[in-house]
């Protein structure tokens, strides 16, 4: 590959970040400015937005590379991170935003009047979040490296000291804009290479055969079944509890449009999968030569299947879309934990939230610098795991449940962690192992439902310590806007 298009994407791609950065910047000069926009974003927008910061490595880079390897078993990946916005739409989005919390620790020691509950929050999400954004530097450490030749930790260095600056100088305003100006730019960097493809495939000679590259499924055994259930759970319910997708609902000016917001980005992202699958299907069949570094197959296919410059124009774009997806989901985790420890450490002013931004930026690139990507789908299909096993129970029953006690959230909250995190560790030293491999490998199916009953068990032992505010919060929750404003009356 021509290291100067590897240069050329990544240098385009980063100044028009920065310019449009800046433009946001420009407008904002609030505290609610750097929080959630001053809560003004319009659904279209936000849903741009949100499409742009959740199109990570994982989708990009890590899907094609999947399907290359695995076949039709990795499409539970596309299927799962796209209906978990079905989730959001009818469980979360329109309570969350009418809670009128800035962060999920905020929403959490709202509803259940508990410090104690916000502080454990507050870790949680500040360890998801780090680990999120590890394998979006790893995924920038890899295109780096391949196509410009650079050290692969320049990439990760890269991707952190520009969305640290980009995010402590613009908080949550300047990166809205940036965010959906570069889910545009990752459907039209893989949209467009992949039509191009097709259209010369036909003096193209496969590799293999089609019914070997793409064979017909076999029966699936018990294991395998299990771990395509527990992988659909993460993904389901992990979605539910991700910081940096829920933040983005904060900047919704009101609950019908956060649902109108879900609604756009459950069409946004549909299309999009489209193409990384399409990518991964045309690997298998004329590049499995490919799947020693599948994570690359999406930078590398279209220099391969399509000849002359134009076959380096698509590279260009496809490097410029990947880099695009490493910036806007590390801009959107950093903006979720800055805001997460600016008010927990610094007050919640400007200044402390800038502060936070540099620091949440900095120490997930020490963990990647030390160590390697394996699977970046993979790995990022931990992080739902782990989330769907700690945050996402109490956010569900904070919401629909007012029998929710702080010590039941806590107790759920760190069985979770402590089941989920445990059989992460423990995984590789089983793999391999039959059950109790596949079981460590994919834990959601059982650490999910222990941690919610964990919650309801230590909740119901614990009702008489029931938050007093608990109705007049749910109220607020599901209550049309006007409705809870009538019944409160006017505020000051």
């Amino acid at each position: 590959m021509n290291p100067v298009v590897g240069f050329a994407s990544i240098a385009v791609v980063t100044i028009a970040s920065v310019l449009v950065g800046f433009f946001g910047l420009r407008v904002s000069r609030t505290t609610s400015d750097f929080y959630v926009a001053s809560r003004t974003v319009r659904p279209w927008w936000n849903a741009s937005a949100i499409g742009g910061e959740y199109l990570s490595a994982a989708s990009v880079l890590g899907i094609a590379g999947l399907l290359l390897l695995r076949g039709e078993s990795a499409l539970w990946f596309p299927i799962g991170y796209t209906a978990g916005y079905l989730m959001l739409l009818l469980f979360v989005a329109a309570p969350l935003r009418r809670s009128g919390a800035y962060t999920i620790p905020d929403f959490t020691q709202a509803r259940l009047e508990s410090t104690g509950v916000r502080r454990v929050t507050s870790v949680l999400v500040i360890v998801i979040g780090w680990f999120y954004i590890v394998p979006q530097l790893q995924g920038a450490a890899l295109t780096v490296g391949i196509t410009t030749g650079l050290p692969r930790w320049a990439g990760a260095a890269c991707v952190a000291v520009i969305v640290g600056v980009v995010v402590a100088a613009g908080g949550m305003r300047a990166i809205t804009f940036v965010q959906a100006f570069q889910f545009w730019l990752k459907l039209t960097a893989l949209a467009i290479p992949v039509v191009l493809i097709l259209v010369f495939l036909p003096g193209t000679e496969a590799a293999l055969p089609t019914s070997v590259a793409l064979p017909v499924p076999q029966p699936a055994t018990g294991t395998e079944i299990y771990a395509s259930a527990s992988l659909l759970i993460a993904l389901l319910l992990g979605t539910m509890g991700l910081p940096h997708v829920l933040v983005r609902f904060y900047t919704n000016p009101d609950g019908r449009a956060a649902r109108r917001t879900t609604l756009i980005v459950l069409g946004l992202l549909s299309v999009f999968y489209l193409f990384p699958v399409a990518f991964g299907m045309l690997g298998r069949v004329f590049a499995p030569e490919l799947a020693g570094e599948a994570d690359a197959l999406v930078l590398l296919l279209p220099g391969m299947l399509v000849p002359g410059p134009l076959g380096e124009v698509l590279t260009a774009l496809v490097i410029a879309g990947a880099f695009g997806a490493f910036l806007s989901t590390t801009s959107g985790l950093v903006v979720s934990l800055a805001g997460v420890v600016s008010q927990d450490l610094f007050g919640g002013s400007v200044r402390g939230f800038r502060i936070a931004a540099i620091g949440s930026a900095l120490v997930p690139l020490a963990v990647a610098l030390l160590t390697d990507s394996s699977g970046l789908a993979g790995s990022v299909g931990l992080v739902f795991a782990f989330t769907a096993s700690t945050l996402c129970p109490v956010l569900l029953l904070g919401i629909w449940w007012r029998g929710l006690t702080a010590r039941g959230a806590i107790a759920g909250m760190a069985s979770g962690a402590i089941l989920c995190g445990g059989a992460i560790l423990l995984a590789p030293f089983a793999a391999g192992s039959g059950w109790a491999g596949v079981l460590l490998a994919q834990p959601a199916a059982w650490s999910v439902p222990v941690a919610a009953l964990v919650v309801v068990l230590v909740s119901r032992a614990d009702r008489s310590r029931a938050p007093r505010g608990a109705d007049r919060f749910l109220a607020r929750l599901h209550l049309p806007e006007r409705t809870t404003l009538r019944a409160e009356g006017p505020t000051r």
